[in-house]
């Protein structure tokens, strides 16, 4: 009786372990990172991640520093979150509203979704973020986000012909073991069986 609920158990626990791959958050760590001139200018900070091919970004929040180097403005410093054709996708500018140079703390989460800006990835899976300047004041960086993250909702895509994520190694370890369970249950009752 005991082995029964244990299998059952590992099992539930596996489909839970498994079914969570599916909606997974890229959280981007930011150090020093320049702000430089106008959007798409080569002199910007461009970061890319892969994140599945066609997956969908759903969510967006952020908890950063900012520096705003005079004449700029800290509501100058913005990001723009797109596919790598950068034919979708969002900006954002965390300190809008705040016409001043110095420093300071911004946070926000957003529901993607609910506002109407979620957007997919193309086939290559590519999500890039460009950090910009609304204003080029400066020759050189205008701003700097100091340090924070910026974490991002990323939902595979479903079907054949637009594959996910792959399943991290811990989930198929969990998965096998509740598999196992129920093997060694079932041989353990064929053992058992009278003849």
């Amino acid at each position: 009786m005991l082995l029964r609920s244990v299998s059952k158990l590992l099992v539930s626990l596996s489909v839970f372990a498994s079914s969570s791959l599916f909606a997974a958050p890229l959280v981007v760590n930011l150090a020093n990172v320049q702000s430089n001139a106008l959007f798409t200018d080569p002199a910007n900070t461009v970061l890319t991640f892969d994140v599945g091919a066609n997956s969908a970004i759903t969510g967006f929040s952020f908890a950063v520093n900012l520096s705003a180097y005079a004449p700029s403005w800290l509501s100058e410093l913005g990001l723009a979150v797109s596919d790598s054709s950068l034919g979708t996708g969002f900006t954002v500018s965390p300190a809008s509203g705040n016409d001043l140079s110095g420093t300071a703390s911004y946070a926000a989460s957003y529901d993607l979704v609910a506002l109407g800006v979620d957007f997919n990835v193309g086939a290559d899976g590519i999500l890039r973020l460009e950090f910009y300047e609304d204003v080029d004041d400066l020759t050189g960086p205008d701003g700097q986000w100091n340090f924070g993250t910026l974490t991002f909702n990323v939902e595979a895509a479903g079907g054949p012909d637009q594959p996910g994520e792959v399943p991290e190694p811990a989930s198929l370890l969990l998965l096998g073991a509740g598999l196992g369970a129920l093997a060694c249950a079932g041989r353990r009752r064929a053992v058992r069986k009278p003849s």
